[in-house]
């Protein structure tokens, strides 16, 4: 199928201000450099706000991710769940016409679209309120044929029950989704026959269901507003919280979590270890070494790369026995200046610095030397 951007288009686009909040924090889930991996959900919440993907939208996206405008609309064109044209703006109905629908009366739902809403798919209804499509199997094969409709499954149906759901839309009602004739789930349609012990005790609905009439309006549009923002890695100030993600075993150790008692006793030890030795002269020493001596290649430090080594030389930092130095205090501001919260612990920079900065190496610095790391 030749997939096009829309014969009309309009001016401009701009995410609500609810769902830019979303979007930059979306943008944070990624490192530095690789924000262009946000690209899918950034467009689908933008389709989510119009209901369709527009050039406008497309473009917004990408220049958010700093993206050439052809990579987003790659993109935008290969996902058949990305809407190229405008749509009803109560819903857009997907009939499934696979093997399993089609023999159960998927040709009769299409029928009926074709009557109360448009000759063709991806047409608009008149009164701007519905589109439909055909697409592929949707996976709900046990209680043929069915649709989606937003973010729900209505199984089941008839041609009668559908227009009957059609016009009830219509009239703004909101329909309850999942199977139409009255089965729970996916059982045979005789009843259960095994497991007829879980039967009593269940909700109303099954649990998609339920979750859906929860919400209490299964054809809505996300808009940014849902609560909790699905940020979580994003503190209250803005920045961005530390995971703590890490595949090597000697990173956490350094930092144990003991009782509150032993707590307050370890950072009143760790002060005056770290301000003699870290807080200035780790600083200061940079500079004073910087003309004399020859920096050391910190990209033999895990998790440096050659725009993260630029960065630490910008700020001063050229030697392992610098980072080796570096206190809380110092990781602190350096995560501020990298712009990368939390990478200095979760690689263990200094840990690794100190084993580099007495002559040794580590595995990774071996590798380093072989050529084996690929550099972007």
């Amino acid at each position: 199928m030749l997939r096009r951007l829309y014969h009309e288009q309009p001016e401009n686009f701009a995410f609500t201000p609810d769902n830019l909040k979303w979007a930059e924090g979306q943008i944070t889930k990624y490192p530095d450099g690789r924000q262009a991996s946000a690209i899918i959900p950034l467009l689908w919440r933008a389709q989510e706000q119009e209901g369709w993907l527009s050039k406008p939208a497309i473009e917004y996206v990408a220049d958010m991710l700093g993206l050439a405008y052809i990579r987003a609309l790659e993109v935008a064109s290969f996902y058949f769940m990305f809407q190229l044209q405008p749509v009803g703006s109560v819903a857009h109905i997907q009939i499934c016409g696979t093997l399993s629908c089609m023999i159960c009366g998927a040709e009769d739902l299409i029928k009926v679209c074709k009557e109360k809403i448009a000759e063709k798919p991806h047409e608009v209804s008149a009164d701007g309120k519905f589109s439909w499509e055909e697409v592929e199997c949707l996976g709900a094969c046990t209680n043929a044929p069915m649709a989606q409709i937003g973010k729900d499954f209505y199984e089941d149906l008839t041609a009668e029950g559908f227009a009957k759901m059609l016009d009830e839309m219509a009239a703004g009602k909101v329909p309850v989704p999942g199977p139409q004739n009255g089965r729970y789930a996916a059982e045979p349609l005789s009843g259960l026959t095994t497991l007829t012990e879980y039967d009593s005790g269940r909700t109303q609905y099954n649990a998609s269901v339920q979750l859906a009439t929860d919400i209490g309006d299964t054809i809505k549009r996300i808009d940014g507003t849902e609560v909790p923002l699905l940020t979580p890695w994003v503190g209250k100030d803005g920045k961005v919280v530390s995971r703590e993600v890490s595949d090597e075993p000697p990173a956490p150790a350094p930092t144990p979590k003991p009782a509150a008692k032993q707590a307050e006793e370890a950072k009143k030890v760790e002060k005056p270890k770290a301000e003699p030795k870290a807080k200035k002269p780790a600083k200061a020493a940079p500079k004073a070494k910087k003309t004399a001596d020859v920096a050391d290649d910190l990209k033999q430090l895990k998790g440096v790369g050659p725009k993260l080594e630029e960065k630490l030389h910008a700020a001063g930092v050229t030697r392992f026995a610098q980072i080796a130095a570096w206190g809380p205090e110092d990781v602190t501001e350096m995560d501020d200046k990298l712009s990368f919260k939390g990478r200095i612990e979760r690689d263990g920079w200094i840990e690794q610095a100190k084993t580099l900065a007495s002559g040794e190496e580590t595995e990774f610095s071996k590798k380093v030397a072989k050529g084996d790391v690929y550099e972007d």
